[in-house]
């Protein structure tokens, strides 16, 4: 059974934009209110939302969502132990991403969006063939790179929410 993988949309290309573009307060630096801290979250599951339609777990999907959660995860606590935190004057804290937890933060988003492309620009063949070999079908690799960018994401809060608490506490 052959499956034809189809191009990224305009629509594609405007989601993972902004899952990369939500590196820009974090550089700027943020007040770890619930809002600033909720905004990456709520992002996220939008594009579940737009993308999900089902979850697969037979066969090797499920080693595929976990390989997914444990990169995403690395690169979220990663992240997070890489973004500077300090006080503010009124007692709330601080964190402002510098270049390693900004790099880090690009590399997981892009990766997902690097990896659409290759799919579907020249990679469609082997991952077709992978896929059939080892993967229930597509919906695997859209569970898993969801999973990968919400383990980021949970990742990055969890360290910085953290380390916020203890900021705020020393001060």
């Amino acid at each position: 059974m052959k499956r034809k993988l189809m191009g990224m949309t305009t629509t594609d290309y405007v989601i993972s934009a902004s899952l990369i573009l939500l590196v820009i307060p974090q550089i700027r630096g943020v007040r770890q209110t619930l809002h600033h801290t909720l905004l990456p979250l709520v992002a996220v599951a939008a594009a579940a939302a737009y993308y999900l339609k089902s979850f697969p777990t037979q066969g090797h999907d499920l080693g595929l969502d976990i390989a997914g959660v444990v990169a995403g995860a690395v690169l979220g606590v990663a992240c997070g132990a890489a973004t500077r935190l300090s006080r503010a004057s009124d007692g709330i804290a601080f964190a402002r991403a510098g270049a390693l937890a900004a790099l880090l933060w690009i590399v997981g988003m892009a990766s997902r969006a690097g990896f659409e492309y290759w799919a579907t620009h020249g990679g469609s063949g082997s991952l077709a063939r992978f896929s059939q070999d080892n993967l229930t079908g597509a919906a695997a690799w859209t569970a898993a790179l969801l999973l990968m960018a919400l383990a980021q994401v949970l990742g990055r809060l969890t360290v910085i929410r953290v380390r916020s608490s203890r900021v705020v506490a020393a001060g």
